[in-house]
């Protein structure tokens, strides 16, 4: 064989091997990011699990708010069937936008729901309703960070998708773009509070 033609063969191995490592670290990032949204479904279930608690406590002292109950428990409902195509598809946007989606109406079924609570002082004042709030109060900060790692591995994989020369291989084999996770509060629940002192 002639030297041009190790040079040749030389030269196709090495694109072989770099090929192989960029695939091989991409597929280790596509499974940190499935294992990172499997953090979030952990706490999501914990959250799906602690509702009907606290609805079952709520209805002994909201009977006449029958319909916030029932919007609680249907958006539970939605968020759970959401949350099961995510786990599916961790790495798909239109499951990711379904259960933001769904996650949203929960939040806001929650929401009015802790609302009509606070015209409750026996309601509020009962130690299981305490319990279960914080518990809820708490899940929903877990929640947060492990959106925050699930978004940091995205980034991560996108960023090694999308970098030349790895976007080569990340296009030749089918390693899509993987979606950020926005929060699933609305933007008035992420404005500043406002403060004023009465004169």
């Amino acid at each position: 064989m002639s030297a041009t033609a190790w040079i040749v063969l030389g030269f196709a191995v090495a694109v072989v091997l770099w090929a192989i490592a960029v695939y091989n670290r991409l597929v280790q990032l596509r499974n940190r990011i499935a294992n990172a949204f499997g953090q979030i479904d952990v706490q999501l279930k914990r959250r799906y699990d602690l509702i009907p608690n606290l609805v079952e406590v709520a209805k002994g002292y909201l009977a006449h708010e029958a319909a916030t109950l029932e919007a609680v428990i249907k958006a539970r409902g939605q968020a759970v069937n959401a949350a099961g195509a995510a786990r599916a598809a961790p790495a798909s946007a239109n499951a990711l936008g379904a259960l933001a989606a769904a996650e949203g109406a929960l939040g806001g079924a929650l929401g009015r729901l802790m609302v009509v609570a606070e015209a409750y002082p026996d309601l509020k004042a009962d130690a299981t309703m305490q319990s279960l709030s914080e518990e809820l109060t708490s899940t929903e900060n877990r929640l947060g960070f492990a959106r925050q790692a699930y978004n940091d591995q995205a980034l991560e994989f996108n960023d090694k998708a999308a970098q030349f020369p790895d976007l080569i291989v990340a296009r030749l084999m089918g390693f899509p773009t993987v979606p950020m996770l926005e929060s699933t509060r609305s933007e008035e629940e992420r404005a500043a509070p406002q403060v004023r002192f009465s004169p």
